[in-house]
């Protein structure tokens, strides 16, 4: 990846690991698919050991086994914060401290009172500090708003949304266990809800008002690998009604695990016409989804290709790592030219604010008011 280059961004990336995580599956693949802007300078992990070996693998020449020696090298511009929920604070406040530029994976912090805490320090700071919200980026998000700004539908009327959150089912592999218990803050809501939710808000405008109900449905789950069974904390059913800021009515329903029927179904209605985003799973960051719309005198649905100038990282593919390129294109954007393409960590927390609600309302049977 180091190739040089003084117009390239530099990247440090915390909590690469050579076997698995995000970092491998969605950041490193997205960086290198964008050679022309960006090069990953340094990584870090909790070892020596497997900083070495990550940095071997992915040729990346500085590997750390600490996070401080990271976020103040100079050779590092950007740095990106890829590890559990519970470590985001400490290890964003890091980097925004050494006046780093941060991308900081989604939930920002384990709360609306983290993420808050890191947009104000990142206002302080002056620097850019983007959420991995990253389904705002994807192209048929990004279609899907723009249709709508140009009045595909006429007056907005209502919003449907269904979705599986795809975790938080029966079985859970055994890294992923601590996505169970709620006190990490990496929650069905916060995740695979906070993430579609975002998108939609993102196309639509923000939640004026709602109503919740959260349950734990699925007491314990399994641990694939070995048979043991553990509680769950988390709420794996989530329904919430309410109004958009327009007016429009607003209607969500995600539930965890696979569904044998729909697994993400996003309605959009308006007084001339429909949309109808799918996807084979409830995680809009992650899967590829299908625009379906039909106006004015269509009397039926139909098939609305993605157009070609929407493809912001046409050579990256789908997977883990599509929307995520994306996200990185635009903040490339922001970063040179002062834009405002990325969600911010002001974003972030406005977003936290809506999940917060959700539960408070499901907590106190109270509709809640967010402006």
């Amino acid at each position: 990846m180091s190739k040089g280059g003084p117009d390239r961004i530099r990247v440090g990336i915390i909590g690469a690991s050579p076997g698995r995580g995000w970092a491998a599956q969605a950041h490193i693949p997205a960086l290198t698919s964008l050679a022309d802007d960006f090069e990953i300078a340094a990584l870090s992990t909790s070892r020596q050991e497997s900083a070495d070996a990550a940095g071997k693998l992915f040729g990346v020449p500085l590997a750390f086994d600490n996070h401080h020696d990271l976020v103040s090298s100079d050779a590092v511009d950007v740095v990106a914060v890829t590890v559990k929920v519970p470590h985001h604070l400490e290890l964003a406040t890091a980097a925004l401290d050494a006046g780093k530029a941060v991308y900081c994976e989604w939930p920002l912090g384990n709360g609306v009172a983290e993420a808050e805490t890191l947009a104000a320090l990142a206002r302080k700071q002056g620097v850019l500090a983007v959420a991995g919200l990253q389904a705002r980026s994807a192209p048929s998000v990004a279609y899907v708003r723009d249709l709508i700004k140009q009045g595909y539908l006429g007056e907005l009327l209502s919003t449907t949304l269904i979705g599986s959150g795809m975790g938080w089912g029966p079985t859970v592999e055994p890294f992923n266990a601590y996505l169970n218990d709620k006190q990490n803050g990496a929650t069905m809501l916060s995740i695979a809800l906070g993430h579609a939710l975002d998108a939609l808000c993102h196309c639509l405008g923000e939640v004026r008002e709602l109503s919740a109900t959260m349950t734990v449905r699925r007491k314990r789950v399994t641990i694939s690998d070995t048979g043991q069974t553990v509680p769950m904390t988390t709420e794996d059913q989530v329904c919430a009604a309410g109004l958009l800021e327009g007016g429009a009515a607003l209607s969500v329903h995600y539930r965890g695990g696979y569904s044998r029927g729909t697994n993400l179904l996003w309605e959009i209605n308006g007084t001339e016409g429909d949309l109808q985003i799918t996807s084979a799973g409830g995680q809009p960051q992650i899967f590829e989804m299908t625009v379906h719309g039909g106006n004015r005198s269509q009397t039926s649905l139909k098939v609305l290709p993605v157009p070609e100038q929407y493809q912001w990282a046409s050579s990256q593919g789908s997977g883990p790592s599509a929307n995520v390129a994306h996200a990185y294109a635009r903040f490339a954007r922001d970063y040179r030219e002062g834009t405002q393409f990325c969600p911010t960590f002001d974003d972030a927390v406005t977003r936290h604010r809506l999940l917060d609600a959700i539960e408070t309302a499901a907590a106190t049977g109270q509709r809640q008011t967010l402006r």
